[in-house]
């Protein structure tokens, strides 16, 4: 089992895998699914430090995406909710989400209220380039946080 694993990781740690993996990750991270990409593109940057901008390109990009997916829910949720009750639903949280409009999406890479903060987007009908774009930003800025910081705490080698 112990040799199972240690090929998968060193798999996944290779280039060509590696950054698939963390594009995959990233995308479904960014979903209304519980889980983080952080630690895998740290893992990546650390077994292969000349990734370092690519990897955070790449995250960024799956982020990016699975953001989008969300806004995309929010978005056909709404729809469906309109059909189903006749009428359109704002409450006073939409509407404060409504007067920021997309530059809201800036917050997308928050935890907890990030992910649902896209659907909202989508929800409310915000102007679909425009939030991706905040998106992109705000999660690019995530990253390279985040990655630096990371570094910058556990700077040696890790043994494999």
């Amino acid at each position: 089992m112990d040799a199972w694993i240690s090929s998968l990781l060193a798999a996944l740690a290779l280039p060509e895998y590696g950054l698939s993996t963390l594009f995959m990750v990233a995308t479904l991270s960014a979903t209304l699914l519980p889980m983080g990409s952080e630690p895998v593109l740290f893992g990546l940057v650390k077994l292969n430090p000349g990734l370092f901008w690519p990897a955070i390109a790449v995250a960024t990009a799956g982020n990016t995406l699975g953001g989008a997916i969300s806004w995309w829910m929010g978005y056909g949720a709404e729809k469906a909710y309109e059909k189903i009750t006749h009428h359109s639903a704002e409450h006073r949280a939409l509407a404060i989400l409504r007067r920021f409009g997309p530059k809201a999406c800036l917050l997308a890479w928050l935890p907890v209220v990030g992910d649902p903060l896209c659907a909202v987007a989508g929800w409310l009908q915000l102007p679909f380039w425009p939030c991706v774009a905040y998106m992109a930003i705000g999660k690019l800025l995530r990253y390279i946080t985040m990655t630096a910081a990371l570094l910058w705490v556990f700077p040696g080698q890790w043994p494999l």
